[in-house]
């Protein structure tokens, strides 16, 4: 690992700056050959002015700075140069590294040095994956908490309580009267009562964890001509789906996201559903149903101005098990449908009340506060729910001896420590940090 690597840090590309990063064994040597300034003695974390041999006698001006081990984020020696941005001005630099003792690095390999050297934990980097992927403010929020620490100091904290009752485990080996025996119980079934909770807390709202990352699917549904497409217009705040007063007009499925609140909401627009001969219609119709199957909320849409239909009813059938709001739109003209259970009262045309549908949306789905610590790593979560598993396991030991107790207290110490990755195996380590990209 001592090796030094090297990669450009910034997206490979047109701009005003690029960075090409260094580090591991010598790298400020490295970077002396081939970088030139009056500052003879290169402190670390000080930025230097100079210029850059890009080839023989070819120079670019740049800024260089170094960072001393184990002062830096990888944990060892690292240079950046600062350069103009620019794809081939970057691929020369990088050049010039390898030609003098650098090899390339491996996707993920900055932070994978990080973690190695004890910088950084484990859901620490997966964190950062998720600052770099992060499409809302709500997953955003979610990673930030988390490369602060704060999973990683309650997986920390737990895995310190167990530790301690295993402490007292073995102490009561040297006291084997059974009313110190039951002590010692009493209080391994308290304290795993209390981390139990505590992490089936944090499961049960990490549950919207997956509507902050992927966002809350929405399928607009109703007859033809009822407004569908004038709901997502309005809903959007621009003219996406083509609206006109011609039954049928739309015959797929139209997706199109917005954010709301912090929250990704994907809108799914599908065709009107009714009887109708037209294959093409038919086959929109049917794509409509199966909108209808994977999403997490139906915008019900009705028209205020008219009566409910046969087909509504027919319609309403079809929604028996998902969660629905009634969208009453177009309440310019004189309402006389009747009043209608979880009804929101809109017009698209007037754009009336689209803000309370968008928030209607948000705190149907997503039963959190946003400011709320959440899980959205699906390996986090798994590894919690395994840890309550092996807890419910140690609750029902109460007739065992405190050794058997004791061995599954391990296991449970060890499932936790996945999180953090310091009882994670090397296979897995590998196949998390290969999803970062090149340079981080």
């Amino acid at each position: 690992m001592e090796n030094a690597i090297v990669s450009l840090s910034t997206p490979l590309g047109k701009g005003a700056i690029g960075i090409v990063r260094m580090s591991g064994k010598d790298v400020l040597k490295i970077a002396l050959k081939i970088f030139h300034c009056k500052e003879k003695n290169i402190k670390s974390r000080f930025m230097y002015f100079g210029k850059l041999e890009v080839e023989k006698n070819v120079f670019e001006e740049c800024l260089m700075v170094y960072f001393k081990t184990p002062f830096s984020y990888t944990g060892e020696d690292v240079v950046e140069f600062q350069i103009h941005g620019g794809v081939l001005l970057a691929q020369k630099v990088v050049e010039r590294c390898l030609e003098n003792g650098c090899r390339m690095a491996e996707a993920g390999e900055f932070s994978k040095r990080a973690f190695l050297n004890g910088k950084i934990t484990l859901d620490k980097a997966e964190a950062i994956i998720g600052e770099i992927n992060a499409e809302s403010e709500g997953e955003l929020n979610s990673s930030l908490k988390i490369t602060n620490g704060k999973l990683g100091r309650m997986v920390e904290d737990e895995q310190k309580t167990l530790t301690e009752l295993l402490a007292e485990i073995e102490v009561s080996f040297d006291y084997p009267e059974n009313d110190y025996e039951e002590i010692v119980k009493d209080k391994v079934f308290l304290k795993v009562k209390e981390i139990q909770e505590k992490n089936q807390n944090l499961i049960e709202v990490s549950n919207s964890g997956k509507y902050l990352k992927n966002g809350i699917n929405v399928a607009l549904v109703g007859r033809a001509n009822v407004g569908k497409s004038s709901v997502l217009n309005a809903l959007l705040g621009e003219e996406r789906a083509i609206v006109t007063n011609i039954e049928g007009t739309t015959r797929d499925s139209l997706t199109e996201s917005f954010f709301h609140n912090g929250v990704k909401i994907n809108l799914i627009d599908t065709a009107g559903i009714r009887e109708t001969n037209d294959a093409v219609e038919k086959l929109g119709i049917e794509k409509s149903l199966e909108s209808i199957k994977k999403a997490d909320i139906v915008l019900f849409i009705h028209d205020a101005s008219e009566k409910e239909s046969e087909e509504e009813k027919e319609i309403a059938k079809k929604l028996k098990n998902k969660k629905v709001i009634n969208v009453v739109n177009k309440i310019d003209k004189k309402r006389i449908l009747a009043k209608l259970k979880d009804e929101v009262e809109i017009s698209a045309l007037e754009e009336k009340n689209i803000n309370l549908l968008k928030n209607r949306i948000v705190s149907d789905v997503v039963s959190i506060d946003l400011n709320t610590f959440v899980l959205t790593n699906e390996r986090h979560i798994q590894i919690l729910k395994s840890a309550d598993k092996l807890m419910k396991e140690v609750l029902l030991l109460k007739e065992e001896s405190l050794d058997v107790i004791a061995m599954l207290l391990k296991k449970v110490w060890a499932e936790l420590g996945k999180i953090t990755g310091n009882t994670e195996n090397e296979d897995i380590i590998s196949l998390i940090f290969s999803k970062f990209c090149l340079g981080k």
